[in-house]
């Protein structure tokens, strides 16, 4: 296997006239965790579109692990060990917290239960299910949430919440984690803390983590790598404290 986790190679994506992302070149390494930055309309969130399958790129390739997944869907992209979250927060609200991480175990082979096991309650549904809130369990630690994973998700604070959908995108066991703005409507207590969590899950589960983030000092303080986006288009990268102070990134910034 290649060092390289994920590399794309003149990725990008057009909408009409539109070159929403262009020539996107990015090499991330096994364990790293690499920033995607740039100020709004960069097309970030377009390039988690294209590797996680809800967009097909109109330009470029893009290889996980050396496989070629471009233009795969969805749910093969996710099998094949690609997982994210979203801006907007998006939990099964009516659920208990430890459930909503279950849902994510179900694409993996070794919790897989037959439906007729299911409806006669046979011994190997309750096995499987044992097993799986085991394994919820142990994410849920990880994130800061074990002591909540009975309460609805719907109940929980605006922080938790945004741990709770890291764990259940964590539950599919990925390769590479992609976190769209994970800080997003933190305070700096709980974006101290989520950094925290962030470098665990990275080397208590050996992912490598990519994520979209505005805040400049957490993208600082975590990133080992960062790519800046200005327009679609790369105008920077390398280390943080590198890329960022790198003229025509401070001009897209602040302008002028």
């Amino acid at each position: 296997m290649s060092e390289i986790v994920l590399k794309t190679e003149n990725l990008g994506i057009s909408f009409g006239g539109l070159k929403a992302v262009q020539e996107l070149n990015l090499n991330i390494k096994k364990g790293q965790l690499y920033g995607l930055v740039g100020p709004n309309g960069a097309g970030k969130t377009t390039v988690f579109n294209m590797i996680t399958g809800v967009y097909k790129p109109t330009t470029g390739k893009f290889w996980l692990d050396d496989e070629n997944l471009t233009g795969k869907g969805q749910e093969t992209i996710n099998h094949k060990g690609i997982a994210r979250t979203f801006q907007n927060i998006r939990l099964f609200n009516n659920m208990s917290v430890i459930r909503n991480v279950m849902v994510g175990l179900h694409n993996q082979s070794e919790f897989k239960c037959g439906v007729m096991a299911s409806i006669f309650r046979l011994p190997i549904h309750f096995k499987t299910e044992k097993a799986m809130r085991a394994r919820a369990k142990e994410i849920l630690r990880v994130v800061g949430l074990e002591e909540e994973r009975n309460n609805l998700s719907c109940n929980l604070p605006y922080g938790k919440q945004r741990k709770l959908e890291i764990a259940r995108a964590l539950a599919t066991s990925p390769k590479l984690l992609c976190l769209d703005e994970p800080a997003a409507g933190m305070n700096p207590h709980e974006t101290a803390e989520l950094m925290e969590i962030i470098r665990r899950i990275r080397d208590e589960f050996q992912v490598t983590i990519l994520l979209i983030e505005h805040d400049m000092k957490f993208v600082s303080g975590l990133c080992d790598e960062i790519t800046v986006l200005n327009f679609g288009t790369e105008l920077a990268q390398g280390k943080p404290e590198v890329a960022l102070n790198d003229p025509e990134v401070i001009k897209a910034y602040i302008g002028g």
